[in-house]
């Protein structure tokens, strides 16, 4: 059908000079029609596409191209190679025998871009005149996702290496704990003295040592392997009251105080207790170890109609802004002997729960983490789809 109407078309133009004024107007009407109709066309791609001569000056530009490059409506008539960087060589090359270009630029106008090129010549068919046809698609989206899935399989490949690391080093463990029960036996055996209570002393700081290590690397392959939250009602006070009367010890030996506003009418979420202990393990730690002696630690609770949010403040030394940008990026680290997955774990879990993480930092005044919730009643609508 198109080709026969396009074959109709060539015979009235080739016959121009016997057409009345009537005829004319009509094939101008035609003419304009169909111009309308290929331009609604092209604008509907969402590739960019440009037409140039053998000297790269642009004669057609769609609108997607032009939304790409940053082209203005007088763009038609400039030279493409001031706006589209590299294409000089390839064009001068000569019209008649330009080669096939494909390759990928960036963009910095009006906006940063990752672009892909596509350039082939082609021929008028009535005049023969040589031109380029350009197509411009826009990889951005397409780029950043291989490079998640690149990034995904290495922290994939590390944390597989990393559990297996912490899952070895419990066989030695649990070879010391037998070994300082059996000199603990013998020790028993011998006659009280002096000697003997001390070395009982420094076998119980052993197995406490033994004992916390064994713990740091349950929680560490626990944190470590993503699993579904396993959901039950919790009552976020309670938890945390349960969390800092673990830390107690070392928040003491900090000199850090620990101030709290925490209602005893705080609406239950649907939450899995271990998993949040470890987020609230995590950022407390975080927060004394960002703190010189006599810090001040603030956990505050509000809600409103949807959530429950927790403010954890600080006063340490605060967040610089190029590391607050990196904050949640897997092995990305300001501690000497930091491992920077504390906070990539803590994200990944308020997210399984249907979770916010932001954070505020001002350098030399502190950081506040604050963790938005879902209440319960938000959540069964989250999982009904409601």
């Amino acid at each position: 059908m198109a080709v026969k109407k396009h074959s109709s078309l060539d015979k009235v133009l080739g016959r121009l000079d016997q057409l009345d004024e009537a005829n004319l107007h009509n094939l101008v009407q035609r003419l304009a029609r169909e111009r309308a109709l290929l331009e609604a066309v092209f604008n509907t791609l969402q590739e960019g596409v440009l037409v140039i001569d053998a000297g790269g000056v642009i004669e057609y530009a769609n609108e997607a191209a032009s939304h790409l490059i940053g082209l203005k409506e007088q763009a038609v008539g400039e030279t493409v190679w001031r706006l589209v960087p590299g294409l000089r060589d390839s064009l001068q090359s000569g019209a008649q025998d330009a080669p096939l270009v494909t390759r990928e630029f960036e963009l910095a106008y009006p906006s940063p871009r990752l672009v892909r090129l596509y350039m082939v010549p082609f021929a008028d068919g009535a005049s023969g005149v040589r031109r380029q046809a350009i197509i411009l698609t826009d990889i951005t989206a397409e780029r950043k996702t291989t490079a998640e899935l690149i990034e995904n399989e290495k922290i994939s490949s590390v944390l597989l290496l990393a559990a297996g690391v912490a899952h070895e080093l419990g066989n030695p463990l649990n070879s010391l704990t037998i070994h300082l029960q059996l000199i603990d036996r013998k020790l028993k055996k011998l006659k009280a003295s002096k000697e003997t209570r001390s070395l009982e002393d420094s076998i119980k700081i052993c197995r406490d040592e033994v004992t916390r290590l064994d713990g740091i690397i349950k929680n560490f392959l626990e944190a470590l392997r993503p699993r579904p939250p396993s959901l039950g009602e919790l009552y976020l006070p309670e938890l945390i009251e349960e969390v800092l009367q673990f830390q107690a010890g070392e928040l003491a030996d900090r000199g850090i105080k620990v101030e709290g506003e925490m209602p005893d009418g705080t609406p239950v979420i649907m939450a899995d207790r271990d998993q949040l202990k470890q987020v609230f393990y995590n950022l407390i730690k975080n927060a004394m170890e960002a703190m010189q002696p006599g810090g001040r630690l603030s956990i505050r609770l509000r809600a409103d109609d949807d959530s429950v949010y927790v403010a954890i403040a600080d006063t340490g030394s605060g967040i610089k802004a190029e590391d607050l940008t990196r904050l949640f990026q897997p092995y990305h680290t300001t501690k000497v002997s930091g491992h920077g997955l504390g906070l990539m774990i803590v994200q990944r879990i308020l997210r399984d729960h249907g979770g916010h993480v932001g954070v505020e930092s001002k350098v030399g005044v502190g950081t506040v983490v604050t963790l938005q919730f879902p209440q319960k009643h938000r959540r069964v609508k989250m999982l009904s789809g409601g």
